[in-house]
């Protein structure tokens, strides 16, 4: 005979676990997110949206985004497996932001802060147009109010649907950080998984601060690209955030859990310098990496020069106080109407 029970096992929803790519634990969601979505077997951070982010790191009611209007047009007329605006649309239905990245003012324990944040989940955090527009607008807004700018970057790199528009962002996000380094004002770069390409290549490796979080994946190329590229084999873990602490391109590896924390003790330990102390006379530069950058240009100038076809010795400051070499005045050229800028050379050099 059949017996019948009263109650039958009923299925519970799909969505209500989550299953760890580096341990395969099933984690219950609401688990998940009260762990700051950090796997609790195995300590795996999870991608976070950029509302996660934002309820993480900024005082609570503090977030005042800028530049919310901004959208990506298609200037390429751009065609794959479908239309770039098509996968525009899809992006934005997909997780209701209308760019990969927000920008903002907020506070981390009573100090404000510019920020940018990326999320993932928008066309794998590629960089176009109008993400890079809006981290530039991000570290003038921070040169503007004299606060401190981060960003906590998330992103393949560059948007292929943009061609050369998105390589070109790679210049606009970096030349604001040379006014901020001379301005005394800190950037605090955080990588989380993953910061690749054109992302790293440009403003997050650029940071006078780099933080990491645990395991992200760090790296302009994938590492099957890059060993191939050079003919080794690389070690295992060459793009893990441990494996670039120990060799120096990041500070510091900080569980998500204590973020908030640090950046808000590197806020007090790196403050914004005196509006009237500015870029230091002569050759006393400030510490910094783009102030770094600039003085390796002009040690090795003359090498630059031979590489890249441009005259660094022509195009620097002498060092004795005095002004900068002048650039040629309009009379001197051999023709005013030349947009190039450039007089061409001597009938006898020919």
């Amino acid at each position: 005979m059949r017996i019948k029970f009263p109650l039958r096992r009923r299925d519970g929803p799909a969505d209500a676990w989550t299953k760890c790519p580096s341990c395969d634990a099933q984690t219950f969601n609401k688990q998940l997110e009260r762990n700051l979505r950090v796997c609790p077997t195995c300590g795996h951070h999870f991608r976070m949206s950029i509302g996660e982010r934002i309820d993480l790191l900024l005082d609570v009611s503090t977030f005042e985004e800028r530049d919310a209007g901004l959208e990506s047009g298609d200037p390429l007329a751009f065609h794959d497996q479908k239309p770039y605006p098509d996968r525009l649309e899809a992006a934005r239905v997909k997780t209701g932001l209308r760019e990969a990245a927000v920008w903002g003012t907020g506070a981390i324990d009573g100090q404000r802060v510019a920020i940018g944040i990326f999320d993932f989940r928008f066309m794998g955090g590629s960089m176009g147009s109008v993400v890079g527009e809006k981290l530039a607008r991000c570290f003038e807004g921070a040169l503007a109010e004299r606060i401190p700018a981060i960003v906590v970057s998330a992103s393949g790199g560059a948007r292929m649907q943009e061609g050369t528009l998105s390589l070109l962002q790679l210049a606009k996000t970096t030349a604001p950080l040379t006014r901020l380094d001379m301005a005394g004002i800190p950037f605090i770069s955080v990588m989380t998984d993953p910061t690749t390409g054109g992302v790293l290549a440009s403003f997050a490796s650029l940071g006078d601060v780099i933080l990491a979080e645990p395991r992200a994946l760090i790296g302009f190329a994938g590492a099957r690209v890059a060993s191939g590229t050079i003919g080794e084999e690389l070690p295992e873990g060459f793009q893990s955030a441990e494996f670039l602490l120990e060799h120096g391109f990041v500070d510091a590896v900080v569980p998500r859990a204590e973020l908030r924390g640090t950046l808000s003790r590197l806020l007090r330990l790196v403050p914004v310098a005196a509006a009237d102390e500015g870029w230091p006379a002569e050759d006393q530069r400030a510490w910094g990496p783009i102030g770094m950058l600039s003085d390796l240009a002009e040690r090795f100038g003359g090498a630059v020069s031979e590489t890249i076809g441009i005259d660094v010795e022509g195009t620097r400051a002498p060092t004795n106080g005095g002004p900068p070499d002048a650039a040629p005045a309009p009379g001197d050229r051999a023709d005013d109407n030349d947009p190039s800028g450039v007089a061409p050379r001597a009938e006898e050099d020919r």
